[in-house]
């Protein structure tokens, strides 16, 4: 008496992979390790683009900004506006030729 088993379908194809299809079960691995790579590359590109989208944008927006400050800077540093200032709000004027000290550096 044999308690030999008769065989079952999931032991079959089991046994025939590991004996005869080594080839096959390795390739198909491959296929699948590769296709996972190929979707975690698409998916990282596309966040990446995403990212350097914003970046851009970002950069446009700083680059307005920095433009309008230094034409806000140009316009309050004008000569006129600065001595209009120093007249009205500091009640400074400009001196007598006759109070003037001129220093020499040697």
């Amino acid at each position: 008496m044999t308690d030999k088993q008769p065989p079952t379908l999931i032991r079959s194809i089991w046994t025939d992979l590991i004996s005869v299809g080594r080839v096959p079960l390795v390739l198909l691995l491959l296929i699948f390790v590769s296709s996972i790579a190929v979707v975690l590359t698409t998916y990282n590109t596309r966040h990446q683009i995403t990212l350097r989208d914003e970046l851009l944008e970002s950069r446009e927006q700083l680059d307005s900004e920095w433009r309008n400050l230094i034409l806000e800077e140009n316009a309050l540093a004008e000569h006129t506006r600065v001595q209009k200032v120093a007249i009205k709000d500091l009640e400074m004027k400009r001196p007598d030729s006759d109070k003037e000290v001129v220093v020499n550096l040697k």
